[in-house]
């Protein structure tokens, strides 16, 4: 299930004052001589740490996380930093979450789930992953990949579903419109787990507070930091949402949503209509 999302003011976020940073500095120069506990940073700061630090907004995802999870460990490396940022799900997400990864609850919507992880995160590459997508096991080789020209700032995963998508089908005709909508404007959802590196992701402000779109928002900042490359590895996402709402149906309201988004009407509106349209996204 989506995480709910709320409205609000739109902001930029920056990274902490000078005081901050010292501060959490010594903290984790602490971490690194006796603990092994995942360690919080703040925004900014250039601590050493893991190279990826996945950050997974989750709602009511317990059937779910735990796959998810491993997947991402598998593709990123053992020494990958996870956070699972829960919204306040009444199941037992965090609990089957906390057994693999670092757990945070925040809720406010995904928008702010996944700049609370952001936040806590002490990698220099952030993968924003959502609680029911795979990533495949070369995702963390072909971002290096991407990411050793220094011109590029992130990018996003190929788009599949999960199960496979046979050929000539609905579901192929559909990864094939959304992969070639990034080729061509370089684009992304959140469904493609973008991903940047820490520096790039708080100059272009992280993710707005809209309670839709903040994904296609903050990819669009980011291009106009550095290039947005999608890197060949798939993310697979579940087709829950097609078939619970009805694959047509949802494709057709989702689009009604992008280009009315993109028209100029606001997150806030847009999100009245989503609720009214079953939550389709």
């Amino acid at each position: 299930r989506d995480s709910k999302r709320s409205g609000g003011t739109p902001r930029r976020l920056s990274p902490p004052s000078d005081s901050g940073r010292r501060s959490h500095r010594a903290r984790g120069v602490r971490a690194l001589i006796g603990a092994t506990a995942p360690r919080s940073t703040q925004p900014g700061e250039d601590i050493p740490g893991p190279r990826f630090s996945i950050v997974i907004p989750a709602l009511e995802e317990e059937a779910r996380i735990a796959e998810t999870i491993v997947a991402a460990r598998a593709a990123y490396g053992d020494d990958c930093e996870i956070l699972v940022v829960d919204g306040g799900s009444a199941d037992r997400t965090r609990e089957v979450a906390a057994r693999h990864a670092r757990v945070i609850l925040k809720t406010g919507g995904r928008g702010a789930q996944l700049n609370a992880g952001a936040e806590r995160a002490a990698g220099n590459v952030l993968v924003f992953l959502h609680a029911d997508t795979s990533v495949e096991a070369c995702s963390g080789r072909e971002i290096s990949d991407a990411l050793s020209s220094s011109g590029v700032a992130g990018g996003c995963h190929r788009f599949r579903v999960q199960p496979p998508a046979a050929r000539f089908t609905r579901y192929a005709l559909l990864e094939v419109g959304v992969n070639l909508r990034t080729r061509i404007f370089r684009t992304a959802t959140g469904d493609q787990a973008i991903f940047a590196r820490r520096e790039r992701f708080w100059e272009a402000g992280g993710f707005p507070d809209y309670p839709l779109f903040e994904d296609v928002t903050f990819v669009r900042r980011l291009r106009r930091i550095g290039r947005f490359e999608r890197v060949d590895a798939a993310a697979r996402t579940s087709r829950r949402r097609w078939e619970e709402r009805g694959f047509w149906r949802t494709v057709a309201f989702h689009w009604i949503l992008r280009t009315a988004f993109h028209l100029g009407v606001r997150p806030e509106r847009l999100s009245a209509w989503y609720d009214r349209g079953s939550g389709v996204r």
